[in-house]
């Protein structure tokens, strides 16, 4: 039996698993970057235990994959685990979200996988662990790909003109905001990175406009120049996240120009690692 987590700031997905699904739940999200320990424990015992009364077993395996769970926070996060569900360190396995998308689109198979959602990230893996990452840095430095990097470049075309005014106009028309808004959403608010991204569904809105398939694919192709080409390896590339998802055609083709065989695009990675990695009870 074994009960896998895939959680993000937001939301966290769980399943409970014995070859199939017994269940599943979402409560909120857990990051040990953002949170304290005693706040991750009541988010537990009060959203999660009390439906997995009687479903667990003593040798029940936890794989918890979570954005903020970097190498150093891994040991913590470990033992606030064993505590809570009284299991001893050797059946908890603590995570990144990155490894998560690389079992979920590879498996046991060597390949690149790749994050494109609000953020975005990378790295070659072997079929069991990372090899190799190249730094994403945020979406100020970096996240080429992203919805975050996606909104700036709209909003930069929008206002600086290498997009129609037509574009302009439907989109300040159709969020009901003025350039005032949008400097101050971006500026003086928290959380600029999310803000950025949710330019994604208005561009997904209007997709069938060429300017903005191009820009769609003129992102994904910054990614690959800058994130994939530099590993120097031609493996299958697997995708997870809700902007790979939402502009699958348009990445599959920025792909295939670049001379990658996409392998899968997944939104999320939880069913993906039933699927394909936690198969035959490995």
């Amino acid at each position: 039996m074994r009960l896998i987590a895939d959680s993000g700031s937001t939301k966290t997905d769980w399943l409970l698993t014995e070859g199939s699904v017994i269940s599943a739940w979402k409560t909120q999200g857990i990051n040990p970057c953002h949170q304290q320990p005693a706040t991750i424990r009541h988010i537990l015992q009060t959203e999660l235990l009390p439906f997995l009364k009687g479903k667990m077993t003593p040798e029940l395996r936890l794989s918890f994959y979570g954005s903020g769970c970097t190498a150093g926070l891994v040991p913590g996060m470990t033992a606030l685990l064993a505590d809570v569900f009284h299991l001893p360190d050797g059946q908890i396995e603590v995570a990144g979200d990155l490894l998560a998308a690389a079992r979920a689109v590879c498996g046991h198979e060597e390949g690149i996988a790749c994050i494109l959602g609000t953020g975005a990230n990378s790295c070659v893996y072997d079929g069991q662990n990372i090899v190799n990452n190249t730094p994403p840095l945020g979406y100020i430095l970096g996240d080429e790909g992203s919805g975050a990097v996606l909104g700036k470049r709209f909003l930069n075309g929008i206002f600086k003109g290498s997009l129609p005014p037509f574009v302009r106009d439907l989109y300040l028309k159709e969020t009901e905001q003025s350039y005032e808004d949008i400097i101050h959403r971006v500026y003086s608010e928290p959380l600029a990175n999310r803000y950025l991204a949710s330019v994604a569904l208005f561009i997904g809105r209007h997709q069938d406009e060429k300017c903005l398939q191009q820009l769609v694919k003129d992102n994904f192709s910054d990614f690959i120049r800058r994130n994939i080409q530099p590993y120097e390896q031609r493996l299958p590339i697997g995708f997870v996240g809700s902007i790979a998802h939402a502009f699958a055609p348009l990445l599959i083709e920025v792909c295939h120009e670049s001379g990658y065989e996409v392998s899968r695009i997944e939104k999320r990675p939880i069913e993906g690692l039933l699927q394909r990695y936690y198969v035959d009870g490995r």
